[in-house]
Parts: structure tokens; sequence; C-alpha cells
């Protein structure tokens, strides 16, 4: 076990990746006093076994995440993986409920919440439905995903401008974690977490897997039953479990 680059963090590195030990519980507790405190700009990466795959062949990806603030096991095999090499994690933390998480304890402060990414449509009913769960939220502002590095400084200018306590940043999963780690310091937000396809859930434009898949820890494998087109991305997921197991007495050695 090591220390974050935050120093209060206790972490397992995978392949020289730190994943926070901290439960769900914890992590909302660390973001609120991130929030809190607007001492420090958070990147809150929600890394699983197929964004650590793109890692170990993408230096430039691998840099990302290891300049994060706080990356949590989002995927089952991470948690696994820490298991099976004997530094566990406290437990799995999915994105998709930390950003609600986050949102029931923003409740209690009026912080402002800016949503980026996705289509038009999407986002739009995004910020309506989450306005309407967490009526005490300030949705300062929202825009889809459409844009390019030529329009980076405006939106980067709107957002300072709307002062969110929260950035949710939806662009995809080689795009997403690359742009916030570059413009973070120029957001000058407390926290921003990339949320992959959390805003197509919310705005009911796809379905969550159902709860059974989720205790079986299979929401993996419904969304490549619903989402065929995924299967090429999905054979990380064994390469991942191979890896690790050829790998094991290395796996939380590197740095």
């Amino acid at each position: 076990m090591s220390q974050s680059q935050t120093g209060s963090i206790p972490t397992v590195s995978i392949y020289g990746i730190p994943f926070s030990k901290l439960t769900m519980k914890e992590t909302v507790k660390v973001l609120q006093e991130a929030v809190l405190s607007k001492q420090t700009p958070y990147q809150v990466i929600t890394a699983n076994p197929i964004m650590v795959m793109a890692a170990l062949e993408n230096p430039a990806i691998m840099e990302v995440m290891q300049a994060a603030e706080l990356i949590v096991p989002d995927g089952t095999g991470v948690v696994w993986a820490a298991n099976y090499c004997g530094d566990p994690v406290a437990e799995r933390v999915p994105g998709f409920e930390l950003l609600h998480e986050l949102l029931r304890v923003g409740e209690n402060y009026r912080w402002g919440v800016y949503l980026l990414g996705s289509t038009p449509e999407v986002i739009q009913e995004t910020a309506v439905r989450l306005q309407q769960q967490y009526p005490a939220i300030r949705i300062v502002g929202y825009r889809d995903g459409y844009f390019g590095p030529a329009e980076d400084e405006q939106v980067i200018a709107s957002i300072r401008e709307a002062a969110p306590d929260l950035l949710f940043v939806a662009r995809g999963a080689d795009n997403q974690e690359p742009w916030i780690h570059k413009h973070k310091d120029a957001l000058q937000v407390p926290v921003t977490m990339g949320v992959g396809g959390s805003f197509d859930v919310i705005s009911g434009k796809t379905k969550r897997a159902p709860i059974l898949f989720q205790k079986l820890r299979l929401e993996w494998f419904y969304r490549l039953l619903r989402e065929p087109s995924r299967a090429g991305r999905m054979l990380a997921l064994p390469k991942f479990a191979v890896k690790v197991m050829r790998d094991k007495e290395n796996v939380t050695k590197v740095r």
C-alpha cells in the first residue's frame, strides 16, 4: 500500500496506476472536503481494466492517469486484481453512483454543477432530470461535447464564469480524461470527474444494467448484450485478467 500524491489517500498500484483504497463513503468525504476547501483542483478518474490496458499501451494515457488526484476502482476487474495480488481495495466505487452521492451531499451546500458532453438532446434532458431529482443543487450550466480544440478556450471561459463546484464530463474514453488533465488548472473547478455514459442513462437514452447483473458484477456483460459493437473494446477484459494472473508477483510493484 502507498499514499497518493495528495498525501492522505491510501492506494494500491495496479501496473503503476494508483487506485484508491477508500470506501464509497470515504471517497465522498474526501471530495466534499476538496470542494469546501477549494485549494486543489481534483481530477477524479473512474477507472476499469479497459483503461488500465489502454494506459499500458499508450504512455500519454498513463501520464494522465498517474497525475490524477484520485482514481477510484470503477471496474469489477480492478477490484479482483487488487484482491488477487494480495493488496485489496475496500470496495468497488462505481462512477455512476459516485456522481449521485456527490449530488446528494451537494444539496446540503447548494453546490453549483456544470454538465459537459454527449449530444445536445441528452445533455439538456440530463440537466432537467438532475435538477428535478436534486432540487437544492444549482445546475449552473451545460453544453454538449461536440467541440474541437479551437473552441476549448471558449468552453473553459464559460465554465469559469459559471463557477461550478462540480464539473461532470462525458466526452468518450479517448478524449475525456486527457481533456480534463490538460485544462483542470485553467477550469478552476474544485472537483472534475469523467462520467462516461452516465448522461445517457440519466437522460433515459439507455438503461443501466438490471439489479441482478449489478449484484453479479456483470454490468459489462449486460452492456455487451445490448451493444455488440463493444465486443472489440471488451476483449481488453480477458487480456487484463490473463496478464494479471501471469504477472501476479509484480502487478502491484510497478510504480
